[in-house]
């Protein structure tokens, strides 16, 4: 069955049919097209162009089609060009010749946009959910080890302490914004394009907004021949699965580096690692190396559409249809990701010892002890050269900041105070940073209550 041909002398030849078909990816969007279907049969009706009768005839068939559309056999065996068109010849084998007006006044160029809208407004409520998941496992990670001070990086050099929680209200952060630009995606998403014809508008008299309120729509598209040629919100959705994929992949990074035998600051449980072949004694940390690969597959999805885009005269091409494979295997890959991330986060043991002795035999305390120069009055570029000539001296020594004490530093220089002595020890340090966004415990853990509420918020 087409939709089109009478002005076709011949039929496509077979190896345009299988070049061009479709259904093998968009027969996932039978359920949306199914519902969109009987919106615009009530459409029709208010229009005159269905009855009434001829209305609840076409919308029970299509419940029928739903329940056999939920079934894995729907698709098997059909040669249709698309979920479109299968979806109408089901249609005519069930419910007969009316169903040939199903199709009055509408295009599949609207129709796809609606389908694609439909499905995609899901996809993203599902993958804010388990983004919130996340938001939720780091939270609770981050309250299980209150206290654990581990160093922070800058070029992957120890830089200065923090607090575990401060670390990883970082990617709650990060995660956060993620969670903002799905909702974003999801306000351009949520519009109604129905009655924009082919691109033109529809010759029928179609209450645009009746048809929104039916199927959840916020609002209504503003141009016919925008809504043909759009395919910016499949793009808005794509770039923040890729910063969700990028967050994602630092964090896999991270960890991959802090489970190590090198760092041995966390253990990450059985159910998300896996052994060798070979080496009886490996422990892989195979879930968080599949995250940051599948981070490059995602971002190729969007890289894929914006190119496939570029350049297209208005308004529709068939280029176009090429925007579901991409999108549909960033839905999959983003939530497959973000819920095996929650695994993750929910199995890691931290070992706190570890990282609290990587911060005390390193001198993260050096900016601590150059800044409480400052406040006793020395200039900082003064403070700053002194504290550097007590790590230069430590150094060629091969001494910690333990090894010194209030005596020996007021020997090295007098401007060493006892109370600047006690910023010897990184947690002391951190004490001074209690200004808003700082590591300070008495601020991390006001951010910690923070963030529950904003998260609290996101998931009403």
């Amino acid at each position: 069955m087409k939709l089109w041909g009478g002005r076709f002398e011949e039929g496509p030849s077979e190896v345009f049919e299988r070049f061009s078909g479709s259904l093998h990816f968009d027969g996932r969007l039978a359920d949306v097209d199914i519902r969109g279907s009987q919106a615009f049969a009530r459409a029709l009706e208010r229009v005159g162009i269905l009855t009434a009768e001829e209305c609840a005839q076409i919308v029970a068939a299509f419940d029928a089609l739903r329940e056999q559309a939920a079934q894995p056999e729907f698709l098997g065996g059909a040669t249709d060009e698309d979920v479109h068109t299968l979806i109408i010849r089901k249609l005519s084998e069930t419910a007969g010749p009316v169903s040939e007006k199903i199709h009055t006044g509408r295009s599949r160029n609207e129709q796809v946009s609606l389908d694609v809208r439909l499905w995609l407004r899901e996809r993203i409520d599902a993958a804010a959910g388990l983004l919130h998941d996340l938001l939720g496992s780091l939270l609770a990670l981050a309250r299980r080890y209150p206290t654990a001070v581990i160093p922070g990086y800058t070029h992957l050099r120890r830089a200065q302490a923090v607090l575990w929680p401060h670390y990883l209200l970082a990617y709650f952060e990060m995660f956060a914004r993620d969670a903002e630009r799905l909702a974003e995606a999801r306000r351009r998403v949520n519009v109604m394009p129905l009655g924009s014809g082919a691109l033109a508008g529809s010759g029928f008299p179609f209450d645009r907004d009746a048809i929104a309120r039916d199927l959840g729509f916020a609002e209504v598209t503003r141009n016919s021949l925008d809504v043909s040629a759009d395919r910016d919100f499949v793009l808005d959705f794509l770039h923040a699965a890729n910063t969700i994929a990028l967050h994602l992949s630092r964090l896999a990074e991270d960890w991959i580096l802090y489970s190590s035998e090198e760092f041995g600051w966390m253990e990450l449980g059985d159910g998300v690692t896996s052994g060798s072949s070979l080496m009886p004694q490996k422990k892989n940390p195979d879930s968080l190396e599949l995250i940051r690969g599948k981070s490059g597959r995602i971002m190729a999805c969007y890289q894929s559409l914006l190119i496939t885009m570029k350049g297209l005269p208005l308004t529709y091409n068939r280029d176009m249809q090429e925007d579901k494979e991409p999108l549909f295997d960033a839905v999959d890959q983003v939530a497959g990701c973000l819920e095996m991330a929650r695994a993750v986060v929910d199995s890691v043991v931290l070992r706190p010892e570890n990282p609290r002795a990587a911060a005390e035999e390193s001198w993260v305390i050096a900016t601590d002890l150059a800044e409480a120069l400052a406040r006793a009055g020395t200039p900082f570029h003064q403070a700053h050269k002194l504290a550097g000539r007590l790590v230069l001296e430590s150094v060629r020594a091969g001494k910690k900041p333990a090894d010194w004490n209030a005596e020996s530093l007021a020997a090295f220089d007098v401007r060493f105070t006892p109370a600047i002595a006690r910023l010897l020890d990184p947690a002391e340090g951190m004490k001074t940073r209690e200004i808003r966004g700082g590591t300070g415990p008495a601020a991390v853990a006001a951010a910690l209550d923070e963030a529950g509420r904003r998260l609290a918020v996101l998931r009403a």
